[in-house]
């Protein structure tokens, strides 16, 4: 970015939108700019001081403390200057603000002066779109992490490559006052800085998570071990644990763009990809669609979207988390007569970033009907792979029966899981899950321990879902046979022989 705000400035680009909280990082780095330019001023403009120039400690102007005012002062000025406007999004709904920015515009051709208006918020006026450039200034980088690192080391305490690596990959997403606030937090907690203190750093990465308001943070208690079945699934997900290191890099892999989990309603679609942070040892989040669409403002949606992504890339390395993207995107081809075309730039915007994005967002989403899915989403590309999760197996229910049961009891050889896996043929891990749930609820009704009968007489008054919809579980079925690859070990074997 800083390279391509300096070319706009050698090809006199009059008016630059520079998106940042950073308001002290951007004005240095904008100086050191206009220093090798050879720019004879910097000047910075807030409503609080007027028009000042950069690095002066001179009082406030009050001549130019309306940005009316200021913008004439610049169109005035005889030399060749840089004009850093901060804050003057809330002034770019007065008609006569906007006038004299066009004004300046105008004035400025042939001319080496420049108005950069600098905010965390993106708003241009219709007026000056054809006008006006806008850039998003980076978050620092490990380079400039390790510089503000290092004045929290203790000397006498020196850390490993290793470890120095972790501290500042956890910052990666942070400004640099996030960064030094998290390192000093963490300082005074441990007094000395060590592996053990990345999960303090990675507490302002939540604090980040929560400020957005449309992605959430996701912690799971659980391992990828507390999932019955699907081997294939987790043997793929285990030979990628270290995809996003930078030894990975080294050997030439490509970072891993994201996977598609397809299945039946309660398999652990949803939990498997909620271990899989903890497996890869990434921060897990979650992408509500509901909360990107917003129908008070036009644009206000597709801006919800960019934010969300925005973070998320912030934060990366990370898993970004869409649960029923069935649901997220079934109306997008469709809607330009319910909602004004809003699904459709929602679902045009994601896709374009799911195939140019480069930093390190790795996309797991599940999905139960594939019928609603958009075809953009399946074809070959897009993900890096397509799961199919199929109903358990007996070998795969008796395997769930054992977790959950250990889960609540230690309860060594009370039950016999193989007959329970067999009556519970067509049943869903969640289903399984609910059978015991049940059957503890009649034991301890009873004031009595819960048997093997209280599971058995659960499981035939329940009537799972895989008879209550035969149809679409057949039919998914039928489409993940020649589309997808199966999640379960023993299908994945089984086909690989048959081929």
């Amino acid at each position: 970015m800083k390279e391509e705000l300096n070319t706009l400035i050698q090809a006199q680009y009059p008016l630059i939108y520079l998106i940042t909280p950073e308001e002290e990082r951007a004005e240095a780095a904008i100086a050191h700019i206009a220093q090798l330019c050879e720019y004879q001023n910097v000047f910075v403009w807030t409503m609080t001081h007027g028009l000042v120039e950069y690095g002066s400690d001179r009082k406030p102007q009050t001549r130019t403390l309306s940005a009316e005012a200021a913008i004439r002062e610049v169109i005035h000025h005889n030399d060749s200057g840089i004009f850093i406007f901060k804050d003057l999004h809330p002034f770019l709904d007065d008609p006569s603000t906007v006038r004299w920015l066009r004004d300046a515009i105008a004035s400025f051709k042939g001319q080496q002066k420049h108005i950069i208006l600098m905010s965390p918020y993106q708003k241009v006026p219709l007026e000056l779109e054809k006008d006006i450039v806008v850039l998003d200034f980076p978050f620092p980088t490990l380079d400039e992490l390790d510089q503000v690192l290092a004045q929290y080391l203790n000397p006498r305490h020196p850390i490993s490559p290793v470890v120095r690596e972790k501290l500042l990959k956890a910052a990666l997403g942070l400004t640099k006052d996030e960064a030094e606030k998290v390192y000093r937090k963490a300082q005074v907690k441990a007094k000395k800085l060590t592996a053990s203190e990345v999960e303090i750093v990675l507490s302002e990465k939540k604090q980040l998570i929560r400020r957005n308001g449309i992605l959430e943070f996701i912690e799971e208690d659980e391992t990828i071990d507390a999932i019955g079945g699907l081997e294939e699934l987790k043997r793929w997900l285990k030979q990628r644990s270290n995809a996003f290191t930078e030894a990975a890099r080294k050997y030439g892999l490509p970072q891993p763009k994201g996977m598609l989990i397809l299945g039946v309603p309660g398999c652990g679609k949803s939990l498997l990809a909620k271990t899989t942070s903890r497996l890869w040892g990434l921060p897990l989040l979650r992408l509500d669609m509901g909360r990107v669409y917003d129908g008070s403002t036009v644009g206000k949606s597709e801006a919800n979207l960019r934010s969300a992504l925005k973070t998320a890339e912030s934060i990366s390395p990370a898993i970004l988390f869409i649960d029923e993207l069935d649901k997220a995107f079934a109306g997008s081809s469709g809607s330009a007569d319910s909602d004004g075309g809003t699904s459709s730039r929602i679902f045009g915007s994601f896709l374009t970033w799911m195939q140019e994005k480069e930093s390190p967002v790795f996309v797991m989403a599940t999905a139960n009907r594939v019928d609603r899915l958009p075809g953009e989403f399946l074809r070959k590309g897009r993900f890096d792979e397509i799961f199919f999760v199929d109903l358990p197996n007996p070998s795969e229910r008796e395997a769930i029966f054992n977790i959950h049961l250990h889960k609540r009891r230690p309860v060594g050889d009370r039950f016999d899981t193989e007959q329970l896996a067999k009556i519970s043929e067509g049943f869903s891990g969640a289903e399984i899950e609910q059978a015991i749930i049940a059957a503890m609820y009649e034991a301890f009704a009873q004031d009595r321990e819960f048997t093997q009968l209280d599971i058995i007489a659960a499981i035939k008054a329940t009537l799972p879902l895989s008879r209550t919809m035969t149809e679409q579980v057949n039919s998914l079925r039928d489409w993940a046979r020649q589309r997808a690859r199966p999640a379960s070990a023993s299908v994945a074997e089984y086909q690989r022989l048959e081929f």
